[in-house]
């Protein structure tokens, strides 16, 4: 549950030391786990980072200054997500940068709730530590078993409070209807049922705000107030496309939970899609410029999102579909030609005429879970295996 923060100016020169004191443990621990080799002993734990962070708080002012809460659930943070990384879930914990990762976390202890009061219908107050009653915008109740809180600050400059609470899961209307969705670039989400859904991005006169203002910074001079200005113009712009992109995956996967009992998608790659070859100055990779133009639109289309807020609210009831040739099978009868697919938008079977939308086509294929595998073969014109091959969600 998160809330639009609004510190006054003192607040706001507080909160950016926590999330300094926050990044600066961060990097420490990075640093610590870093310098470890094969041979040596453990590396250290949260035990032992506390028991430095006790020295260290004696040796400086500056860190004796802050906030001991901040900084030993920065500490917190790191052993668990170093935990994840043994356990394989997640990747290895790696630097922190100012001005891209701003934040902080804090967890209450022994039970102990938060302090959160509302003052109007449309603002509420929440204790900081060492910063005092902050506000923010009051836009739905805060349930009394939270017990932690996460403070964030976006490249935009805004500054947001996160509750942690799991949501209850959606239950579907019971109707047993089935609804495929197949993902693309131009039409962001195709259903079914023949809707075509796409993700509000920038307008035209934002867009070319945008080309202007990253032609501004490239002549900036590093470190300058100007450079900075600029930068925060941008991170407006940029923020407000992601607002818009995320708020569409919100909405489009609740109304997607609330109508279908079963949501079937493709379980595509998205991480290798987007991955460039790999080079070096003397070798480069090949097309690497060219296809960064492409990772740019799977990005901006909201692909990984929308799933996964689609198997958060509705789990086991998203189910992922093999991908292979459902663009090239025709939902009427089962033809498989790669020929049929004239174009992005038109699908026209090549065995019995059947015209469709190329991404309606294809989102119907998901729904039966319709595919052909490789060790299947790629029949022509023969009968198609409409059993579904499910992928497990964890894939």
């Amino acid at each position: 549950m998160r809330f639009r923060l609004q510190p006054t100016h003192t607040q706001e020169q507080v909160l950016l030391e926590h999330c300094a004191q926050a990044r600066f443990m961060w990097n420490l621990a990075v640093e610590q786990h870093a310098s470890w080799r094969p041979g040596r002993a453990g590396a250290p734990g949260y035990g032992e980072h506390s028991r430095q962070l006790t020295e260290a708080r004696k040796a400086f002012g500056w860190l004796a200054a802050g906030s001991q809460t901040v900084q030993q659930q920065a500490l917190r943070d790191f052993a668990q997500a170093m935990f994840h990384f043994f356990a394989g879930t997640h990747r290895r914990p790696t630097w922190r940068k100012a001005d891209r990762h701003e934040g902080f976390r804090i967890v209450g202890r022994r039970g102990r709730h938060w302090d959160v009061r509302r003052l109007s219908r449309k603002m509420g107050e929440v204790r900081v530590p060492k910063v005092g009653w902050v506000r923010f915008r009051w836009s739905r109740m805060v349930p009394d078993e939270v017990k932690s809180l996460r403070v964030t600050r976006d490249r935009a400059g805004r500054r947001h409070i996160a509750f942690a609470l799991i949501p209850p899961s959606m239950t579907g209307p019971g109707t047993g209807e089935v609804v495929g969705v197949d993902r693309g670039v131009t039409v962001s989400a195709a259903l079914s049922t023949g809707e075509l859904l796409s993700v509000p991005g920038l307008r035209d006169g934002e867009a070319k705000r945008l080309l202007r203002l990253q032609r501004r910074l490239a002549r900036a001079k590093p470190g300058s107030n100007r450079r900075e200005r600029v930068k925060t113009a941008i991170g407006r712009l940029k923020s407000r496309e992601t607002d818009r992109r995320t708020d569409w995956a919100e909405k489009t996967s609740t109304d997607l939970a609330r109508r279908f009992d079963t949501v079937r998608v493709e379980d595509l790659k998205i991480k290798t899609m987007v991955r460039s070859a790999r080079g070096t100055v003397e070798v480069p990779g090949r097309n690497v410029r060219a296809k960064a133009g492409p990772n740019r639109s799977i990005h901006a289309a909201g692909w990984g999102r929308l799933v996964m807020r689609l198997e958060d609210k509705a789990p086991g009831r998203a189910e992922r579909i093999d991908p292979a040739y459902t663009s090239q099978i025709c939902n009427a009868c089962g033809h498989c030609a790669a020929e049929s697919r004239e174009s992005q938008a038109v699908f026209r079977c090549r065995a019995c005429g059947h015209a469709d939308h190329a991404d309606v086509n294809a989102a119907k294929n998901i729904a039966v879970g319709r595919t052909v595998t490789a060790r299947g073969g790629r029949p022509l014109g023969g009968p198609v295996n409409r059993e579904p091959q499910l992928v497990p969600s964890s894939a």
